[in-house]
């Protein structure tokens, strides 16, 4: 199964939730990360139960927050 992380194809072997997905495509700090799937933002409550599909465009966005001088 062929989906797309961060721009970038990735053969999965079989499909996946959005929760291991994290994990095979190591991404850092997955605690924090907000998920977009098919340009839809998925909210962490929904992570185990959204199923990664053939296809899918998945993106992995961090915010970071910032001040001023």
């Amino acid at each position: 199964m062929k989906v797309t992380v961060n721009g970038e194809p990735l053969e999965l072997e079989k499909p996946i939730n959005l929760t291991e997905l994290l994990i095979v495509a190591k991404a850092d700090q997955p605690e924090y990360v907000t998920v977009q799937r098919n340009g839809e933002f998925v909210d962490h409550s929904g992570f185990d139960s959204t199923v990664v599909q053939e296809g899918d465009e998945i993106e992995f966005l961090y915010f970071m927050g910032g001040g001023c001088k």
